[in-house]
């Protein structure tokens, strides 16, 4: 308030109170009319939208034949998108999956997709789009958002029966649990019992995944800041005591590259001279007991048909391997179950039309655990696969 000096009419010793002046809103002397917020709006808009767009024009993405996404970047999902649309170009056919199509024990070039080539005799035909740590539930996520590209063309989808062995591994239980891929999951239909987000957490995804920007953005944290944001990044400690930060001077900009990062040459954890790569006997003593999950009830089904409806009707011409599951690993209380739940699947797809192969299962001592197959498993598989009558009818029946 500003204050006066007495008048005469006014008592000696008390100032005169003036009302407060009225001040504009805001301090500042610009003020943007309507067409200029209409014009902020879309400005703003053009760079969100283009930005993305350009990054792929300017981001070196080397692939070539045996090419799979890392490990490390499983969970960039902008980057799926954008080696499905290499593949859409090239009149590929694309082997879609979990880890089994990926490849967990083996190297790039002991997957199935390099034996498929390798038997009709091409270098670069069928294409890995596997990826580490996928389900059902995270397919129909991962191919409704992501998956755009996949159209009109020849596709293969696997199959694997190892997601209904339990109510846990079928994200039916009651009970919480931690899983892979969570943001491609359904966040509010169907519900999924083990999965406790809150509604902001499961807000914020919905919008994630309708937003490439955001698909941008978050290729950007997988790649070059740790799957952090950078906040996160800068301020992380080293663990130590007293705790370190390494990354707090550092220039972020400096972290980002123009070129997608490779999986390394020599994985420790994959291929014949890893120590994981051995027969599934030498780890576990017994065959295993499973607790099926009926078709009828599961999540993870009601999911795969939902993946193979959505695949078919952007004009994609599919076939189904279902398998390989390791039968050896049943125990034999739970055979009777898991060959009910094969037979039910197969019935599926046949009503739908759907070639389906349902490969031998192969020799014991060719499975690292309960799906994943060691390099020779999978170059016997790719063999049958290839001899297999269904699979060479549709093989010749239609090209892209």
């Amino acid at each position: 308030m500003e204050l006066q000096p007495p008048t005469i009419n006014q008592p000696a010793g008390k100032p005169r109170i003036l009302p407060p002046a009225k001040v504009p809103f805001g301090v500042n002397e610009m003020r943007l009319t309507a067409n200029q917020w209409i014009a902020v709006f879309l400005a703003v808009l053009a760079v969100v939208e283009a930005v993305p767009v350009v990054w792929r024009h300017i981001e070196r993405f080397k692939t070539g034949p045996d090419y799979r996404i890392p490990y490390k970047l499983s969970k960039d999902y902008w980057l799926f998108n954008r080696r499905m649309r290499q593949a859409a170009q090239g009149h590929k056919i694309v082997l879609l999956g979990d880890s089994v199509v990926w490849g967990e024990y083996v190297l790039p070039n002991g997957t199935l997709s390099h034996f498929l080539n390798q038997e009709e005799g091409a270098t670069n035909l069928f294409i890995n789009g596997g990826m580490d740590g996928l389900f059902p539930l995270a397919e129909e996520g991962l191919f409704k958002y992501y998956g755009q590209p996949l159209r009109r063309q020849k596709i293969i989808l696997q199959c694997n029966l190892l997601w209904m062995t339990s109510p846990k591994v079928d994200l039916s239980d009651q009970k919480e649990e931690q899983f892979n891929h969570v943001s491609l999951v359904p966040q509010f239909y169907p519900r999924i019992p083990c999965y406790k987000a809150g509604a902001n957490d499961r807000l914020s995804i919905v919008v994630e995944r309708e937003v490439p920007f955001l698909w941008w953005v978050a290729h950007l944290q997988n790649e070059f800041f740790d799957q952090r944001s950078i906040l996160h990044w800068t301020l992380e400690d080293d663990g130590g005591d007293p705790p370190q930060y390494p990354n707090v001077y550092k220039d972020p900009l400096r972290q980002i590259s123009l070129t997608v990062p490779s999986a390394p040459r020599h994985d420790p954890l994959r291929g014949p001279d890893s120590p994981r790569h051995k027969p599934w006997f030498k780890r576990i003593p017994r065959p295993m007991q499973f607790d099926w999950v009926s078709t009828k009830s599961s999540l993870q089904w009601q999911a795969f048909q939902s993946v193979v409806r959505n695949l078919r009707a952007r004009g994609n011409n599919l076939l189904v391997i279902l398998g390989p599951f390791n039968e050896h690993l049943v125990a034999e209380d739970s055979r009777p179950a898991y060959l009910q739940i094969r037979r039910a699947a197969e019935a599926w797809l046949r009503k739908q039309n759907i070639p389906t192969v349902v490969p031998q299962t192969l020799p014991s001592a060719l499975y690292a655990d309960a799906s994943h197959p060691l390099t020779q498993g999978y170059q016997l598989l790719a063999q049958r696969i290839a001899h297999d009558k269904v699979f060479r009818q549709w093989l010749n029946r239609w090209s892209p």
